[in-house]
C-alpha cells in the first residue's frame, strides 16, 4: 500500500483526497489544514492535522495550496530526502526546497467545492527529478486516473496558459453573454444547447475546423451591427479583438 499525505485543504486538496481515499492502492494518511477549524466537512474519514511536526512518514507528500505558498511550505517541512510534489500548473518544480526530492503532480481540471467529478477522466501531468521517483509518482497517478502524462515545466506552463483560454476566459464570455441576455429579459437557458454542441464538436473536429460565425465568414455587415449594439466599453473591445483574431487566423489558411 502506497502512503500519501496532502498539505492543503482547498478545492484541489479535497478532490485529490477523495480520489485517493477511494483508491484501493493508496492509503491516505493525513490532510494538513492551516485552519484549526476548517469550514468544510469531509464525506470520508482522514486524520486532519494543523502542525507540520505532526506529519507522519509517507511515500509522497503533495502540496496542494495556492501557488504563492508552495515554496514557503516546502521549506517548513521538517524532514529531508522525502518525495514532495506540488499541484500547480505554473510554478516551477525547482521552487520546491532542495532538502527533499522534487516532483510535480498537476491535475489539469477546474475544481469547484460542491461539484463532484470523476477523477478517472482528469489528466494528471507528472514531472520528477529521478526515474525511480517518476515510476512511483506514475503508479500513484494511475491509481486514480486513466490519463497520466510526463510533462516538462515549460510544457506544463504552456498547458496552464492554454487552460486559462479554454476555461477561465471562456467562462467569462459566458458571464458576458448572461449579462447581455439578462439586460434584454432573455433566458440564458436558450444558449445552453449551443454551448454544449460547441464543446462537443471539438471532440471530433479541430478548433479551427469547428469555427463558425460572422468573423469566420468575414460578414462585415453583421459584425458592424453587433458592434453598434454593444456600444462602447469592454464588451465592444472584447468582441472587436476576438473578431479580428478570427479573421486574421482565417487569412493564414
Amino acid at each position: 500500500m502506497i502512503t500519501v499525505s496532502i498539505i492543503g485543504f482547498g478545492n484541489v486538496a479535497q478532490h485529490l483526497a477523495a480520489a485517493f481515499y477511494e483508491s484501493p492502492e493508496i492509503s491516505l494518511l493525513q490532510l494538513f489544514s492551516r485552519n484549526s477549524n476548517p469550514s468544510s466537512i469531509l464525506p470520508f474519514e482522514v486524520e486532519i492535522i494543523h502542525n507540520f511536526e505532526e506529519l507522519k512518514k509517507a511515500d509522497l507528500y503533495i502540496i496542494a495550496t495556492s501557488d504563492g505558498a508552495i515554496s514557503e511550505i516546502s521549506e517548513k517541512l521538517s524532514f529531508e530526502n522525502q518525495l514532495v510534489a506540488h499541484t500547480s500548473g505554473s510554478v516551477s518544480m525547482n521552487d520546491l526546497s532542495g532538502k527533499n526530492r522534487k516532483a510535480v503532480f498537476y491535475p489539469l481540471q477546474t475544481f469547484s467545492k460542491n461539484k463532484k467529478l470523476d477523477f478517472k477522466n482528469v489528466p494528471i501531468c507528472l514531472e520528477c527529478e529521478s526515474e525511480t521517483d517518476y515510476h512511483l509518482l506514475e503508479k500513484i497517478a494511475k491509481s486514480i486516473s486513466h490519463k497520466v502524462f510526463p510533462i516538462t515545466s515549460e510544457q506544463r506552463k504552456s498547458l496552464h496558459v492554454s487552460a486559462v483560454f479554454v476555461n477561465n476566459f471562456t467562462n467569462h464570455l459566458y458571464h458576458i453573454a448572461d449579462q447581455i441576455c439578462s439586460e434584454q429579459n432573455v433566458s440564458f437557458e436558450i444558449l445552453k444547447p449551443l454551448i454544449l454542441e460547441t464543446a462537443d464538436k471539438i471532440l471530433t473536429l479541430s478548433p479551427k475546423d469547428a469555427q463558425t460565425g460572422p468573423a469566420k465568414r468575414n460578414d462585415l455587415d453583421t459584425i458592424h451591427s453587433h458592434l453598434e449594439f454593444l456600444g462602447s466599453g469592454n464588451r465592444h473591445n472584447i468582441y472587436q479583438l476576438l473578431t479580428h483574431s478570427i479573421i486574421e487566423d482565417g487569412k493564414k489558411l
